[in-house]
């Protein structure tokens, strides 16, 4: 059976009115102390965002806190190169809507922020983001609407931090294995596996 209604889904899983105090009490559209802390301590993000052309959600990541807080109801997040596609940029020039999942290496608990979002292109703020001389091209700054933590279900049912379950990169194909075989080896192959490291290296900021 197809879920085609809220009637249907609710007849499931119960309604809103239903849901216990402790997952709405948490929800708040200002950072308070604990919350900042959450975003101090991660050094990586999903960021999701919406066009014309559909969802697109990317990784975010860079040191730990690299999403700033500029006040208890703005972020900003420096845009650091990348593959150029500029997905979630595109979005958000079209539609502000953001969603934001913070991931703490070793901690269970994530941290979720919605909201709306504008590109900044002011030299200082860009400069303010500079790692190694290099300054991004774009900051996003996300005006909060909602944040949030998520329970820790998630990353335990995963064993995401698990060293015991980590598994051996050389057991799933590499990209240079991907782009090969979707481009009938015109890219990609043991040569774009063999220079990744070292051209990352120089194209981290």
């Amino acid at each position: 059976m197809i879920i085609e209604t809220v009637d249907q889904l609710e007849a499931i899983y119960g309604s809103y009115d239903g849901i216990g105090e402790a997952s709405t009490a948490k929800v708040v559209s200002r950072l308070i102390p604990a919350y900042r802390a959450y975003i101090e301590a991660s050094p990586f993000a999903a960021l999701a965002t919406v066009g014309p052309e559909g969802l697109d959600c990317s990784p975010r990541g860079d040191e730990r806190g690299f999403v700033r807080i500029h006040d208890d109801a703005t972020l900003m997040m420096p845009d650091r190169r990348g593959n150029n596609r500029v997905d979630s940029l595109r979005n958000i020039v079209r539609d502000p809507r953001v969603g934001l999942l913070f991931l703490i290496p070793g901690s269970g608990t994530t941290f979720r922020v919605n909201g709306h979002a504008h590109l900044s292109a002011d030299p200082a703020l860009l400069e303010s983001f500079a790692v190694d001389g290099k300054a991004p091209r774009t900051v996003i700054v996300v005006a909060i609407t909602e944040a949030y933590f998520q329970c820790a279900r998630a990353i335990v049912r995963s064993k995401l931090w698990n060293p015991a379950e980590h598994i051996s990169p050389g057991s799933i194909p590499t990209p240079g294995d991907v782009l090969a075989e979707l481009s009938d080896n015109r890219v990609g192959g043991k040569a774009y596996d063999e220079a990744w490291p070292a051209r990352a290296a120089a194209s981290l900021w």
